[in-house]
């Protein structure tokens, strides 16, 4: 159980490198779709140990969990803006920023939220994610200008392809989701 959480830490320090942050931020796509979505991850996997520690707290706080959800939202939201992902390579604040928030504000919130809401919200969740990812693919692929001014077009549009290509994999398990008795395997 405390195992996850040190590799959570580990991941999240390992994410930290300067080498490893150059090369991730490098390209836009890996960036956006492997550095934050690892950040997310190396928070989902530490939440263990805030939720034994602060277990009043989360009982509290994200009784239902919508509040950790909404919160997971937000960060989310912000973080795939196009001025987000030029101000985190351009400014300091905002890079550390996006180190403390992605792990803390949205991965541990959604590992606490996720087994405490019903199907409906976590069904309206993944809607609302791939709405917002086709969205932002067709903005990504088709604006007329350069979004963010560290990344070259190419890659805004490569970045566009992969927001398209993840609400594709969205709407492929809702459907499977539709058809399937999950209650079956719990």
């Amino acid at each position: 159980m405390m195992k996850s959480s040190v590799y959570g830490l580990l991941l999240l320090l390992g994410l930290m490198l300067p080498s490893a942050a150059d090369f991730l931020e490098s390209i836009m796509i890996t960036h956006m779709h492997m550095q934050m979505p690892l950040l997310v991850i190396s928070g989902i996997f530490m939440a263990k140990f805030f939720q034994n520690r602060f277990t009043g707290f989360f009982a509290k706080w994200n009784e239902n969990g919508v509040p950790g959800i909404l919160l997971f939202s937000i960060i989310m939201v912000y973080w795939s803006l196009p001025r987000t992902m030029d101000e985190a390579l351009t400014l300091t604040s905002v890079e550390v920023f996006k180190f403390i928030s992605l792990p803390f504000l949205a991965g541990v919130p959604l590992r606490d939220s996720w087994p405490k809401l019903s199907s409906f919200w976590k069904h309206a969740l993944i809607i609302f994610f791939t709405i917002l990812f086709l969205a932002l693919g067709w903005l990504y692929i088709w604006s007329p200008v350069q979004l963010c001014n560290n990344y070259l077009v190419i890659e805004q549009i490569t970045l566009g392809w992969g927001f398209i290509s993840t609400a594709f994999a969205m709407v492929v398990y809702l459907i499977y989701s539709y058809f399937m008795d999950f209650s079956k395997y719990e």
